[in-house]
């Protein structure tokens, strides 16, 4: 066995490949590029007794070199992804002397062709997807193969994998478009635009088959994994066994990867993948067909782990220094069930239409993190606080895996385990993944490749519930109490008309307004009156509809405001009526004729139907940054071209059902925000600290891990987090000169890098018009027209670096347009939503 192995990776697989060499007794080398001196990876090999190195770059073969030769080591592990499958860096590494734990190169660059792969194994007598032969092929002749297969067909990278650069293509009109769109990301992705064409098969399952192989001969498999739930053709929820397969079609799968592997001298861990046709859980036996073979440790490899109780990186290791394999397949009994949640930096985001949702990346600083732990409950993870999380990198920041005897027990665990991950500091799709875990369809096992498209816009994360804005202003208000009470003179003596209460002679307590904005959200106005351990509290955030939770972390059935059912060992729900434990800085609730708590208003408060405090004109003087005058009919002044506020009681402006005011993606709201809906609420901070604040509102307790920013603070709830950024309405205004003008500004859905520009300023455009592309984590967004219109702004270039939300352009409309369009299907398209149920 190996003294010393170089990682040549990072993140969460370099954390778990640690993991393994400190349990053999084998010194771990780290790697690292500037920004990852003080990663977890990094600290996870010196703590194992090992050393780092810093590089330039992880997908630099020389550097990779120079730190094996530094460190020692005799083994390079690459991990996956970056060079794991590159068959240059595999004989690179054979050529210093080093071992490459991993299959030979020439097995690598077979499989990593996946024309050849193809061809290779239908030699072997396994069944292949019909589709295109060759390499190499033109436009055109990927085109006419396109015509002899008959629409659908599928268009794929033949150099790579993960999804990247795959187009369904339904219609032969835009074959010409998904051709040159694909062609683009494969070179960007993989350094290689050479395509080929498959069959499409309507909703199919991605099932694959783990193999192992040794350097004497023996192959065998491990049974297969189920990863048909994917978005942008990229897996999200992996788990093993799959509910579909019977013993038998697994053994004749079993069988045809092993032949698989065979076929190209494999030795080391790989996987076999196959598409199926759909099926319902527990149908039989199943037509099954190659797609393509990982020559690499799979990211789900921890479910397989689980059920087999075998270390894959262990034999990975063992296989590399020679070792024979001491067992066969039919020696691996698979006991239970294993699920794996992807956890990655990105928002989803639902469009205009409200039926489909965009996935894009996020990034971030990691404010605050708890990654859950328990029985049966395993967390691989690259993260740690205060990790810059970038958009250079793949999206995926950890898995969280739940093992259960069963396939219920296992998703109910791991829907658990979600709810108790909180990470602060960038958005995740954690809550997304808790939803979809509960979907009619996973729980019976009825799965497909296209399941999550279609429903995703069910599943997203919804808007900020009331709940949190309220604990935003009361946090704010709280703040604002601590610096009143500040000593103002050297005798210690503080003005007692300093507290911010709202007092004023003769009249009723005044309002202290403060406005929110979640990114993508029109900005949200909160009103608190009184102090922050006993207020009213005001919201302009929409009210739920009857029977929908007001908590996007929340279940099926629960109450409105009450919060999300939780794991095990999770405190109870505050929900309507009841009362809670007299512990988490909570209090007990009060009945309505009990004693007024100390410093308590005993004098009605101003909501729907209670008598006024104050006679006409009894105003105070007012300081810089007070809210606006509120005499008897009188208007609030306000910022330029807004709306009156209403008072306490008044009809909403915006009722269920009406017109969003901007959209969520791609384009700025038109207005300014929402302030005045909803009814006041008593509520009252109960508890708050560095990492979580407990509030009543309205007589519920509601409670959310906490972490500020330097614009806002971070609040998290079920798995759900909402950065609530301060707003500034009248600067927002002054700023939207354009936008005032009935224009529309588009504005990046994502961080990332402008890599293309197709307009100028003072182009006319038409509705669904490309301006531009943003690209991040090698995902290509295209930003167009939402109307016919003229160019008046664009102040990007190609090249250019650009932060979500930025404004990119701004499109005047032409007379008539506008609104008219701006529901339309334009600003802001994914070119992989034109492919929503593509297999990886």
């Amino acid at each position: 066995m190996f003294e010393t192995v170089l990682l040549a990776n990072r993140g969460e697989i370099a954390v778990r490949v640690i993991r393994t060499l400190r349990a053999l007794g084998i010194r771990p080398a780290a790697v690292f590029t500037g920004p990852d001196a003080d990663a977890p990876h990094v600290r996870a090999a010196t703590a194992a007794g090992g050393t780092a190195v810093r590089i330039e770059s992880y997908l630099s073969v020389d550097e990779l070199l120079r730190a094996a030769r530094e460190t020692g080591a005799e083994a390079v592990h690459p991990g996956y992804g970056f060079l794991a499958e590159n068959a240059g860096f595999a004989r690179a590494c054979t050529a210093a002397g080093l071992v490459f734990v991993g299959p030979p190169a020439g097995a690598v660059e077979l499989m990593g062709d996946k024309i050849r792969a193809k061809e290779t194994v239908r030699a072997a007598g396994v069944p292949v997807v019909p589709g295109s032969s060759g390499s190499g092929l033109t436009d055109g002749e990927l085109a006419a193969a396109a015509r002899k297969i008959g629409m659908p067909v599928l268009l794929k990278p033949s150099a790579g994998g993960g999804g990247k650069g795959m187009r369904l293509v339904r219609d032969e009109g835009a074959l010409a478009d998904a051709v040159a769109g694909a062609r683009r990301e494969a070179r960007g992705s993989f350094g290689d635009d050479t395509l080929l064409v498959e069959r499409w098969i309507d909703r199919p399952r991605h099932i694959e088959i783990q193999v192992l192989a040794d350097g004497h001969g023996n192959v065998v498999h491990l049974a297969e994994r189920e990863c048909s739930l994917q978005r942008r053709h990229q897996k999200i929820v992996e788990e093993a066994p799959s509910p579909l397969l019977d013993e038998e079609t697994r053994a004749a799968m079993g069988a045809a990867a092993v032949a698989a592997a065979r076929s190209c001298g494999y030795a080391g861990a790989g996987t076999v993948e196959f598409i199926v046709p759909g099926g319902g859980a527990g149908s039989g036996p199943v037509a099954y067909y190659f797609m393509e073979m990982n020559t690499r440790l799979q990211v789900e490899h921890p479910v397989t782990e689980l059920v087999t109780g075998l270390d894959l990186v262990e034999w990975q290791l063992r296989v590399a220094a020679g070792e024979r394999l001491p067992f066969t397949s039919a020696d691996v009994a698979l006991d239970g069930h294993a699920v794996e949640a992807r956890i990655c930096a990105e928002t989803a985001r639902v469009a205009e239409d409200g039926e489909r949702v965009d996935f894009l990346p996020s990034a971030g600083r990691v404010r605050l993190l708890r990654e859950p732990s328990g029985p049966g409950v395993r967390v691989d993870s690259g993260l740690s606080e205060g990790t810059e999380v970038g958009t250079a990198y793949d999206p995926m920041l950890a898995k969280v895996i739940a093992w259960g005897p069963d396939r219920t027990a296992a998703l109910r665990r791991l829907r658990a385990a979600l709810a108790d991950t909180v990470v602060l500091g960038l958005d995740t799709n954690t809550g997304f993944l808790r939803r979809l875990l509960a979907h009619p369809a996973v729980a019976a096992g009825d799965l497909d490749t296209g399941l999550v498209d279609r429903d995703a816009a069910r599943l997203a994360t919804a808007p900020a519930p009331a709940a949190a804005y309220a604990a935003a202003g009361l946090l704010a208000q709280s703040a604002l109490e601590s610096a009143a009470r500040e000593p103002a003179g050297p005798d210690g003596w503080t003005d007692p008309f300093a507290e911010p209460s709202g007092w004023r002679a003769g009249g009723p307590p005044a309002w202290t307004e403060r406005w929110f904005r979640v990114p993508g959200r029109d900005p949200v106005a909160v009103r608190v009156r009184g102090l922050a351990s006993d207020a009213e509290v005001q919201t302009g955030a929409e009210p739920q509809p009857p029977g929908v939770p007001d908590d996007a972390g929340a279940e099926p059935g629960g109450s409105a405001g009450a919060e999300p059912r939780r794991g095990p060992g999770a405190e109870p729900r505050g929900d309507a009526g009841a009362e809670p434990r007299e512990d988490a800085g909570t209090e007990r609730r009060r009945d309505p004729g009990a004693e007024p708590r100390r410093g308590a208003r005993t004098e009605p408060r101003g909501g729907a139907g209670a008598e006024p405090r104050g006679g006409p004109g009894a105003e105070p003087r007012r300081g810089p940054g007070a809210e606006p005058r509120e005499g008897p009919g009188a208007e609030p002044r306000r910022g330029p071209g807004a709306e009156p506020r209403e008072g306490a009681g008044a009809e909403p402006r915006r009722g269920p059902g009406a017109e969003p005011r901007g959209g969520s993606r791609g384009r700025s709201p038109r207005v300014s925000g929402r302030g005045g809906v909803g009814e006041p609420l008593p509520a009252r901070l109960t508890h708050a600290d560095d990492t979580g604040v407990t509030l009543e509102l309205g007589g519920v307790t509601h409670r959310f891990s906490f972490a500020p920013s330097p614009d806002g603070i971070w609040l998290g709830r079920g798995g759900d987090a909402w950065h609530l950024a301060d707003h500034d309405p009248v600067e927002a205004a002054l700023r939207g000169g354009a936008l005032a003008a009935g224009a529309d500004a588009l504005t990046a859905p994502m961080p990332g890098t402008v890599t293309v520009v197709k307009a100028a300023v003072g182009d006319h455009v038409a509705a669904g018009q490309s301006l531009l592309v943003v690209e991040a984590m090698k995902m290509e967004h295209v930003i167009a027209a939402p109307h016919a219109g003229t160019v008046a702004a664009l102040d990007v270039a190609a090249g250019g670096t650009v932060a979500m939300d930025q404004v990119l352009a701004i499109v005047v409309p032409d007379e008539g347009e506008g609104d008219a369009d701006a529901g339309a299907d334009a600003a802001g398209r994914d070119d992989d939503r034109r492919d929503p149920e593509a297999p990886r």
